[in-house]
């Protein structure tokens, strides 16, 4: 019988022989499972139970973790990309450990907990709940700081607690500027009712950068505000430490199973980041997606844009900021929409019809002449004679061939980011970008700059174009592949929709070329699991070096975890099944969850022609697992 020690080592050599570097398991931080009597609705990458996760992937064979950005969250919005960029979620905060670990000396009390536990939402089943984890998790949160303050005020703060007191001082003078401007946001919020600034009265939504002849006023009250607030953003200063710090021990426990942990860093701003930052940012317009293939009608984010007047300064400085703490939390970095830090789609922001204003958009810096965005002039960085006006101003190709100069100038803001990975030691190809169906020519520069490459998502691959963007073939070694990712349907819902749609023989038909296996064809028509894992081993037998699969495939879930440009209870909310531990391979076992081995040994086969017999040998002994 194979040990899973046996088994791992086993799907490591095959990665190796199939030359894929880094492969990676994704989920963000409410997906994670929790132990029953730590379950507050919401998982946490910092539970007991996600240490047995972090087990059971490295014993899978996967090399690597990627998270989801981890910013704090308002109790109303779940998406993680709209997120503090500073301020780490308080919501994942892992209560457990503040009951039984020895080193929290029981900051939280066991019945404060249960309670929390007991009045979860029961329902719908497999789904987060993001409102009311993050109600608890503050409720559980400031019972904790008041024992902390009454410890440390009586002296009877215990070595390891005491240890803690001592490091939170000096990290807090570090860190006070967003410690203080993100503690006071949140006491401001509640003062006047309204989580976003631009319902405040116009002083307190200006209070960093007022309006002229301001200045003085603003001032003033922001030292009434630190004098009246100095508990809350001592409290502030507390719960992020607390974050930091079980982040912290969960590095070490990752370390020790061999796993790196990429983090995410999210294009968009919440609003105490762009409350705080106004003076680097854009007035008038704001960043969204334009009309692209697999997305025709575009989307209006509402992200603010940096500045192009403070690119060389400001902007570029608190981008350093933002990077170097990233690659303090993480051994990589994944880079939402990079396209945002070189050459953004923007809209007007004071438009009534966001989605129309959006279709109307522009790119930032290649709108040289635009009569519909004359201001736009101003940040181009193509002449008129290098635009392609035959073109939509969205395609890849509007802009035409980039001199030297003007390479250098679209990098400007991505370059802080490759920096600050140097500074603390990392290669450029630490960073990995969320480029999907459009890669414009400055994007394109820039990424080139530094070896990067782009995503493949296989899902979206147009079997009728020989050079679509997501298929396989088309693969470069810089490129990270991967079968979908958090906003598609999972493999295991295509697939059934296929059948209805009678797209699956196309599909297996390709399936079966790509991996040699011509016979294949019409057991992976019958055969369900069959066809996810052979999707999964046409990605891993590409020349990209870098592969992710996202948890729902792996666990063969047939539901969204996110639905783009939807809001509901229901986005960012799918969760690890309850039973997984053993549920995983039972449902392997039947098909009906994803087989890495299978997948594995498919890939092998469809390198072995004309290769050494090594990797058809590791084939069949994965084909023969059990």
């Amino acid at each position: 019988m194979t040990t899973r020690a046996e088994e791992r080592e086993l799907i490591r050599e095959a990665l190796r022989l199939l030359d894929v570097d880094r492969f990676a398991l994704a989920l963000h931080d409410p997906s994670f499972p929790a132990d029953p009597d730590e379950d507050i609705g919401r998982g946490s990458p910092y539970g007991y139970a996600a240490a047995r996760f972090f087990r059971f992937a490295r014993d899978l064979g996967f090399s690597a973790i990627l998270l989801g950005p981890q910013g704090d969250l308002s109790e109303g919005n779940a998406s993680p990309y709209d997120g503090a960029c500073f301020s780490r979620a308080t919501v994942s905060i892992a209560l457990g450990p503040l009951v039984r670990d020895p080193a929290w000396e029981g900051l939280l009390r066991p019945e404060t907990l249960a309670s929390l536990v007991a009045d979860r939402p029961l329902g719908p089943a497999g789904r987060a709940h993001h409102r009311y984890a993050s109600a608890a998790v503050r409720c559980a949160l400031d019972e904790a700081f008041a024992s902390f303050r009454e410890k440390r005020r009586r002296g009877t703060l215990a070595p390891a607690l005491a240890s803690f007191a001592e490091r939170l001082e000096p990290w807090r003078a570090r860190n006070i500027d967003w410690i203080e401007r993100d503690a006071l946001y949140e006491r401001l919020a509640r003062e006047h009712g309204s989580g976003h600034f631009k319902d405040w009265p116009a002083l307190d939504a200006r209070l960093f950068a007022p309006l002229p002849g301001d200045e003085a006023a603003a001032a003033a009250r922001l030292a009434t505000l630190r004098s009246r607030d100095a508990q809350a953003i001592e409290a502030h200063a507390f719960r992020q430490l607390l974050a930091r710090e079980q982040h912290a021990a969960l590095r070490v426990v990752l370390h020790s199973l061999d796993l790196v942990l990429y983090g995410d860093l999210a294009i968009g701003f919440a609003p105490q980041d762009e409350w705080s930052n106004l003076s680097i940012l854009l007035s008038g317009y704001r960043m969204g997606a334009p009309p692209s293939r697999t997305n025709p009608e575009g989307q209006p984010w509402g992200y603010p844009v940096l500045d192009p007047a403070c690119a060389r300064g400001a902007a570029r400085t608190f981008l350093r900021a933002r990077m170097t703490a990233m690659f303090e939390a993480y051994d990589g970095v994944r880079i939402d929409h990079p396209h945002g830090l070189v050459d953004p789609w923007v809209y007007d922001a004071t438009a009534a019809d966001p989605l129309a204003a959006v279709q109307r958009g522009a790119r930032l810096r290649s709108s040289p002449d635009l009569p519909d965005h004359p201001r736009l002039a101003a940040f181009a960085i193509p002449r008129p004679s290098q635009i392609d006006r035959d073109l939509p101003r969205y395609a890849d190709g509007w802009v035409r061939a980039l001199d030297a100069a003007q390479g250098d100038d679209y990098g400007t803001l991505f370059d802080a980011l490759v920096e600050a990975a140097q500074a603390r030691g990392r290669a450029a190809d630490t960073l990995f970008c969320e480029v999907l169906s459009t890669l414009p020519a400055p994007v394109a520069a820039v990424l080139a700059r530094h070896g990067l490459g782009r995503f493949r998502v296989t899902q979206k691959a147009n079997l009728d174009d020989p050079r679509d963007v997501y298929r396989s073939e088309n693969a470069e070694p810089a490129d990270w592949i991967m079968m979908g990712t958090h906003d598609t349907p999972s493999m295991w819902e295509l697939a059934a929709s296929w059948r209805a749609e009678d797209t699956r023989a196309a599909q297996a038909a390709y399936l079966a070329r790509r991996l040699g296996a011509p016979g294949l064809s019409a057991e992976l028509v019958r055969d369900a699991g069959l066809l996810v894992a052979a999707k999964l081993a046409d990605a891993l037998a590409s020349d990209a070096r870098s592969a992710m699969v996202f948890f729902a495939d792996l666990f063969g879930l047939r539901e969204r975890y996110n639905v783009p440009g939807t809001i509901s209870d229901d986005n960012w909310s799918l969760r690890v099944p309850v039973g997984w531990e053993t549920g995983y391979f039972e449902a392997r076992r039947r098909g009906e969850a994803l087989d890495l081995r299978r997948s594995l040994a498919l890939a092998l086969r469809a390198r072995a022609a004309g290769a050494t017999g090594d990797l058809e040998t590791l084939a069949a002994r994965l084909s023969a697992l059990p």
